[in-house]
């Protein structure tokens, strides 16, 4: 490792540690809300090209639970796909209205606070009835439209996309962590790499319903992604900050069969264009705070096109997939996937059965979709606070989400755990309790004594392989951690509303207090990321609109 990595890690590590939040002392913020700068949640581009999408209804099929037992039929590239795709994806979910406020936005992807601060670009050749030369557009869920930045030559297109499937499609993500520092200060670094997880994830779903297959790109720089996604001509706090690439292809090509061939970072940096971009980005605030601790790490993780760990395909083979197939319970995926939502509060009342908890669990393993999007072995594993399960007694679990994290864990956790399979634990889950008995105080606690950790069926913290991860790989592996943990959370969102319950991520909490319940005594492991899972609590004051009334009527 060179000079300057060693330089990055020690960042991360700085970085990763004053963000920690403790019972004595928060990550440092603001401390209050700054009404007057709230950041407006809508970037767009004035004096770009609007292309509108479509605005599509319900679909009764693929149901839900189809999406992980077959493939969904392929879905044809044209208009009706595109505005399929970010309606079920990325754009407006709902409005919700207080007695005597104005409406605020809801969106299909969850994020931290509903603060959103992830932007979506597409990249793109011609598509029939809708784009008749290739470019680059950005998505604005507002109007649901694309936003042109750029035209790009069938020659830019073809050099974009050689040896890739055909039809194939991009979409970057970005984040301008502006839009969680204005709330949540010096740890909104985190939240905003947990809410690009959630992106991938709602992608992954939406393109799943279309009989399409993600897969993130490896291969590219940071830098050569900005320049694709035009992101590198923007600067101050209000900037976005190029995440990742992800591909899209139908699931029934040889790009599928094959994978996503692997392609270095200097085929990439040829592969991108010199490209000529129009528009201005909007305001967001007036007056901003800055938190130079954000910047350090963002430039600390900024990483050269540097293939991440092994493959995942060597992993795949230690873990084996549970062989019980749950019955479809024809449920529309559409109707999941726009239906979601985050509990503010839970009812202390709502039990699960174990079955449906299991397939919960059994839907975060690694070897499933849309785990299978991303090209590095899984880094993940959960510890699990069972408050109440049918059948199952309550408890700290652990899901071994891989087995090779098994022995290091086992070392890390404390020696008098118990390491029990719990009964009727279906074969290929991981799944062991570690202590038996009433949790519900010790976890609210460490969730900054947040109520909702203890009132569900159960919560969890998503522990990362943090030490030798980020030792082996550098600073650039940190954000794709919280990537991971996004993720997961995004299943377990559309799992508790497919079991007719709800889910919530669960940022503050003390990460110090959760590694001295479980025995980590070092950084070998690190909790990234709660989530909790019950009954939620209805706030009938709050009126619902539905997602683009606005654009019909006035309020």
């Amino acid at each position: 490792m060179s000079t300057a990595e060693q330089k990055n890690l020690r960042l991360v590590r700085r970085y990763h540690e004053r963000t920690k939040h403790r019972p004595d002392r928060y990550a440092a913020s603001l401390g209050y809300m700054d009404w007057a700068n709230q950041p407006d949640p809508f970037r767009i581009f004035t004096g770009t090209e609007q292309i509108d999408l479509p605005h599509p209804g319900l679909r009764s099929t693929p149901t839900y639970d189809n999406l992980f037992a077959l493939s969904p039929p392929v879905n044809q590239l044209d208009a009706n796909l595109m505005g399929r795709l970010f309606y079920n994806s990325l754009a407006l979910s709902a409005w919700k209205q207080a007695p005597g406020t104005n409406p605020w936005s809801l969106r299909i992807n969850p994020s931290s606070g509903a603060l959103h601060p992830t932007e979506g670009y597409l990249i793109s050749g011609s598509v029939p009835e809708l784009i008749e030369q290739p470019g680059v557009f950005h998505y604005a869920p507002y109007s649901h439209c694309l936003e042109r930045r750029c035209r790009l030559s069938a020659q830019h297109w073809k050099r974009l996309t050689e040896d890739l499937s055909e039809p194939c499609l991009f979409i970057g993500l970005t984040s301008i962590y502006w839009r969680e520092s204005w709330k949540y200060g010096e740890r909104a670094f985190r939240y905003c790499n947990h809410d690009v997880g959630h992106a991938i994830g709602a992608i992954a779903y939406s393109a799943q319903t279309l009989g399409w297959e993600l897969r993130l790109v490896d291969g590219i720089a940071d830098k050569d992604l900005d320049r694709l996604l035009g992101t590198h001509l923007q600067s101050g706090i209000e900037a976005e900050h190029g995440d990742c690439l992800l591909a899209l292809y139908p699931t029934r090509t040889r790009a599928a069969e094959q994978k996503f061939p692997p392609l270095s970072p200097e085929d990439w940096r040829l592969r991108v264009p010199d490209i000529e971009f129009s528009g201005e980005p909007n305001r967001l605030s007036q007056e901003h705070h800055p938190w130079p601790a954000i910047d350090e790490v963002s430039r600390a993780t900024r990483r050269g096109g540097e293939t991440g760990p092994a493959q995942r395909g060597p992993v795949q083979e230690l873990n084996a997939i549970p062989r019980n197939v749950p019955p479809d319970r024809r449920l529309p995926a559409e109707a999941i996937i726009r239906g979601r939502r985050s509990a503010v509060e839970m009812d202390s009342t709502t039990t699960l059965d174990r079955d449906s908890f299991y397939r919960t669990l059994e839907r975060t393993l690694p070897t499933r979709f849309p785990f299978t999007s991303l090209p590095w072995p899984p880094r993940v594993s959960l510890a699990i606070f069972v408050h109440r399960v049918d059948d199952l007694e309550p408890g700290l679990y652990l899901l071994i989400r891989d087995v090779s994290h098994q022995v290091s864990l086992q070392e890390s956790l404390k020696a008098e755990f118990e390491w029990q399979t719990p009964t009727g634990c279906p074969d290929g889950l991981h799944l062991h309790r570690l202590l038996t008995g009433d949790t519900r105080q010790t976890v609210k606690q460490i969730s900054c004594h947040q109520d909702i950790a203890g009132d569900g069926a159960f919560s969890l913290g998503m522990l990362a392989e943090y030490g030798a991860t980020v030792e082996t790989w550098g600073a650039g592996i940190y954000p794709r951690l919280f990537w991971e943990t996004g993720l997961i959370g995004q299943v377990l969102y559309l799992e508790a509303e497919a079991a007719g319950i709800r889910g919530t991520g669960i940022g503050c909490f003390f990460d110090d207090l959760m590694h001295e319940l479980l025995g980590i005594g070092d950084s070998s492991w690190q909790s990234l990321y709660h989530f909790t899972v019950g009954g939620p609590i209805e706030d009938m004051r709050l009126k619902t609109i539905q997602p683009y009334d606005h654009k019909s009527s006035r309020w």
